[in-house]
């Protein structure tokens, strides 16, 4: 078996043209070899994995040690590493960790409402990160992740969330529409309408429209897609910005690109495209944002946060940690739903970029941030999570290069689909009760814990309006 030898300030040099599989200091995979793959990404599966508590007694399930100062994750990355762990399972096989996803998405959604708003949350939730844990509970549906029955299905908790974030609380007039950062007036990054939370509305609702064939949702996706090109926050050049500030009427764009942006729009617009096949209106945009984001992220054939990972020192935080992998899960998307305008390139480009992604893993799974230094870099300081999930996301994907790999396609209601769904979830909590059915009891402890709520609210406020603890991405 012939393996990949290094030579300092040179890089990789293959003993043989035809070698494909690297060595002993790496984590080892034979990149002619299915199983080999499967073998790879199960080890760093159990080296991600090893970072999750939430099934211990005594901690929260479904997710991450935090949010900070109590743990660095915050509840959103939880979300997305449940997602990665169902196309882990969609694209391998490997049903290990479906018991613990199952689990966790079911308790986070927040019954019976299961929206994914447990007040648990309310200091630091965004559109984005409700979106996130939406577009794991889409995926689910998407792929047929399984589901006990009597409890609610994938597709009315992926309805919930499109439904709350369509209500007319979440919207207004201001920069001309579009969702803010922020849900709550208290948070700060309310008055920042950013790229992101836009992006997973318009996923989620180009999504649900695919799956469901209703057009309220295509509709809603092709206004905020609309939305997000003419705010400028997507270019001429089909560059992806991360947003602007209502105060300026979002004109004052920050221009700053991320790899997550760029994730979550190509994946909307591959979608779009399959289901209407509209080439002018999804299919030069998809091109487009698919060979800029190639250009943009992967310099050399391997992905690099350009924003954060700089050549001479690395400022991602432990958000940032963990946008590659979105982005190699959505391309692997889109060259699926689009492969005869986008699956070359990205097939190509995984092909180059599997290369740094094993370069920077241990034979025990263990993998760094940096793909593009020929080895594992040690970088643990702002959470491993992120940089496991991203090398987990690269080996999954990766799959799709393979000629003999069988990668089931996306459902819908009509081609197989068994989440039957909601359309009305999520505008209502059940747990609500009108007045009329109020006992004298009931309201004289309701004025009692108005009035607790009313204090806790007022000292929440505070602790927000000082800028403790606020969030940054």
């Amino acid at each position: 078996m012939l393996f990949t030898t290094k030579i300092a300030g040179v890089g990789p040099l293959l003993l043989a043209a035809a070698s494909n599989v690297y060595g002993a200091t790496t984590l080892q995979v034979n990149l002619n070899d299915t199983a080999s793959i499967k073998t790879a990404a199960k080890t760093v599966a159990e080296n991600l994995i090893s970072y999750y508590s939430g099934n211990k007694p005594g901690q929260t399930i479904g997710i991450l040690p935090g949010p900070p100062p109590a743990g660095p994750y915050y509840w959103w990355e939880a979300g997305a590493m449940w997602g990665t762990f169902i196309d882990y399972w969609h694209y391998t096989g490997d049903d290990t960790y479906n018991a613990l996803a199952k689990q966790a998405l079911v308790f986070q959604a927040d019954p019976p409402q299961n929206s994914f708003m447990s007040p648990n949350w309310t200091a630091s939730l965004g559109n984005d990160d409700q979106g996130f844990w939406g577009l794991s509970a889409m995926l689910a549906a998407e792929v047929n992740f399984p589901l006990a029955p009597g409890e609610a299905d994938w597709l009315e908790m992926a309805q919930a969330v499109f439904n709350t974030q369509a209500a007319d609380d979440r919207h207004d007039d201001e920069c001309g529409g579009g969702l803010r950062w922020q849900i709550f007036h208290s948070n700060a990054g309310y008055d920042y309408k950013n790229t992101i939370a836009n992006a997973c509305f318009f996923n989620l609702g180009a999504r649900l429209a695919r799956y469901t064939a209703n057009s309220t949702y295509s509709d809603w996706a092709e206004k905020t897609f609309n939305w997000i090109r003419d705010v400028g926050y997507i270019d001429k050049n089909w560059n992806i910005y991360d947003g602007g500030h209502v105060p300026h009427n979002c004109t004052d764009i920050n221009k700053v690109q991320w790899s997550a942006n760029a994730a979550i729009t190509i994946q909307g617009v591959a979608i779009m495209y399959n289901m209407t096949e509209d080439a002018e209106k999804w299919g030069k945009p998809l091109t487009g944002l698919v060979n800029r984001t190639l250009e943009f992220f992967f310099p050399k054939g391997v992905m690099v946060e350009r924003a954060c990972e700089l050549s001479d020192r690395l400022l991602c935080n432990v958000d940032q940690h963990s946008f590659k992998g979105y982005l190699l899960r959505s391309l692997a998307t889109a060259a699926l739903m689009a492969p005869g305008l986008v699956r070359d390139p990205i097939v190509k480009t995984f092909k180059t970029n599997i290369e740094g992604v094993i370069d920077s893993c241990l034979a025990d799974g263990t993998c760094g941030y940096r793909w593009n230094v020929g080895k594992y870099d040690g970088d643990v300081n702002n959470g491993p999570a992120g940089q496991e999930m991203s090398a987990l996301a690269a080996f999954s994907t990766y799959l799709i290069t393979e000629e003999q790999a069988v990668i089931k396609p996306l459902v819908t209601n009509s081609t197989g689909g068994e989440s039957r769904g909601n359309p009305n979830a999520g505008e209502k909590p059940a747990t609500l009760m009108s007045m009329s059915e109020l006992t004298g009891k009931d309201k004289a402890g309701a004025g009692v814990l108005t009035a607790f709520v009313v204090c806790s609210i007022l000292g929440t406020y505070f602790f927000l309006a000082t800028g403790i603890g606020e969030r940054k991405k």
